[in-house]
């Protein structure tokens, strides 16, 4: 098992620099299944989901080589539409290629996804928006076979904004006959990405950033160069780490623009933050209020992949906090560890009621999650 000892160190100082994009990768590197041809991807972080999907597209039939941060991959020989299921299985994603592969192939062997332990994460949305566009769609022993003669446009609207029904529509939709329109649509800026980087290829698409997308399909895609954009996520922790220790550095290569819900409860927490250059600097020294309360929620609303940063930040401050989770239901995990450091955390239901002002102390403890 992977160990990590931490040390206390005093404030952070200094400056970092932000990685590309996680969530905005990940369907990018899908979406290079349905060009026949190199696709050339910069900025992509080094990280293990991102080596599961190298393995994915060359299980396919991709040619994928790795250069620093940059991928590069041929598509031009997909010759199986039967995705692995020793990588399916690890990263909850790989249900995007549903769409994908519906779209090259015209069918698709999809192992139930796995890699997730906060919440529910049903595909029936995944499968419903497939059956609408004209797929056969059967769920059998751990595993989804689909199959199509030929995609046609459809009207389709989620019972619930989720990013990976968003993406896998999409890459059904931009080879597909005729129009899709998606009704409330997620509107993070991975979908933002997938669309810019589709659109550059030849899609036509409208609409990303809003609730409702537009596809008009093409008959084919051309190769592209694209480069990711900053992971919000990423710089956010880096965020909440510096104010958590009243620190003050700079974090560099930062997407300012989609860190509002974030700099918002960290500046009514005492924190000054800064826009300087492509970059923020975050001053924590006068960081000791708690935040009241927040509440998470799909984009632009605050991220749940934020929250147990800021849960954790919010043990040290004085005064009482109250954060509601609303997008997963097992996502306090890291409470009932933060209390082995002696943090005073009560979770009941979806909120966890924080009493701040304590000091932690070293414990041994487990990531429970992300």
């Amino acid at each position: 098992m992977n160990t990590i000892e931490v040390y206390e160190s005093g404030p952070l100082k200094g400056e970092v620099f932000v990685q590309g994009s996680k969530n905005a990768a990940l369907p990018v590197m899908t979406a290079a299944i349905l060009i026949p041809g190199v696709t050339v991807l910069h900025n992509i972080p080094l990280i293990t989901d991102i080596l599961y999907m190298i393995t994915i597209l060359r299980s396919v039939g991709c040619v994928v080589e790795r250069n620093g941060y940059s991928l590069y991959i041929d598509a031009c020989h997909v010759n199986t539409s039967q995705i692995p299921e020793n990588a399916a299985g690890k990263m909850r994603s790989s249900i995007i290629f549903l769409g994908a592969m519906l779209a090259r192939m015209h069918r698709a062997g999809i192992p139930y996804p796995g890699g997730c332990v906060i919440g529910k994460r049903p595909f029936d949305f995944h499968v419903d928006a497939m059956e609408r566009m004209g797929a056969v769609v059967a769920a059998k022993e751990k595993m989804l076979t689909a199959n199509v003669r030929n995609l046609h446009g459809a009207d389709i609207t989620l019972r619930f904004p989720s990013v990976g029904a968003t993406e896998s529509i999409i890459l059904a939709a931009v080879l597909a006959d005729g129009r899709t329109r998606i009704f409330n649509a997620a509107r993070e800026p991975e979908i933002q990405e997938l669309c810019g980087f589709l659109n550059a290829a030849g899609a036509k698409i409208s609409g990303a950033g809003g609730s409702e997308l537009l596809i008009d399909g093409v008959s084919s895609l051309k190769p592209v160069e694209y480069r990711i954009r900053p992971d919000r996520i990423v710089a956010g922790t880096y965020a909440i780490a510096i104010a958590a220790t009243r620190g003050n550095a700079h974090i560099l290569n930062t997407p300012k623009e989609e860190m509002g819900a974030l700099t918002d409860v960290l500046c009514k927490m005492g924190c000054e933050i800064k826009e300087e250059g492509r970059g923020i600097f975050v001053d924590g020294r006068n960081a000791s209020a708690p935040c009241g309360y927040v509440r998470t929620g799909v984009y632009p609303e605050f991220p749940t992949d934020l929250q147990s940063p800021l849960l954790t930040m919010l043990c040290v401050q004085e005064g009482n906090s109250i954060i509601e989770e609303t997008v997963f239901e097992g996502r306090f995990r890291t409470a009932f560890e933060l209390e082995k450091l002696g943090a005073d955390i009560c979770v009941k239901d979806r909120r966890a009621y924080i009493t701040g002002g304590c000091r932690l102390h070293g414990a041994e403890v487990c990531a429970p999650e992300l």
